[in-house]
């Protein structure tokens, strides 16, 4: 398949307030991150090179030992092994996060 549909893609919950709807390719996989107001992503690693661009939103992202708020245009990149987490949420957020190679338990 080469293109998609909203409605093509896999849908995970991840936790309170906290949902992806998911593309996996080969080598690489795209996540649509949707955030409601009040969730976190609590603090955790992976070995998967990740990064991302906040298409609306504001809430607090912490990586490594960096917390910065971010708002609708940021990016961020991080490498595997860095511990990262989303400490608060204040509004209804979207996000793009990137993956590679693809997350296995997300495809």
């Amino acid at each position: 398949m080469y293109f998609y549909e909203h409605f093509d893609m896999t849908h995970r919950t991840i936790g309170p307030g906290f949902e992806i709807d998911v593309i996996t390719g080969e080598k690489g996989q795209m996540s649509f991150v949707t955030l409601e107001p009040g969730a976190t992503v609590p603090m955790h690693d992976h070995s998967h090179e990740q990064m991302g661009y906040i298409m609306e939103g504001d809430f607090e992202f912490t990586i490594g030992d960096e917390t910065r708020r971010v708002k609708a245009g940021d990016k961020y990149v991080i490498p595997g092994g860095v511990t990262h987490g989303i400490t608060k949420v204040y509004i209804r957020s979207l996000a793009l996060d990137i993956f590679s190679p693809p997350r296995e338990e997300y495809a």
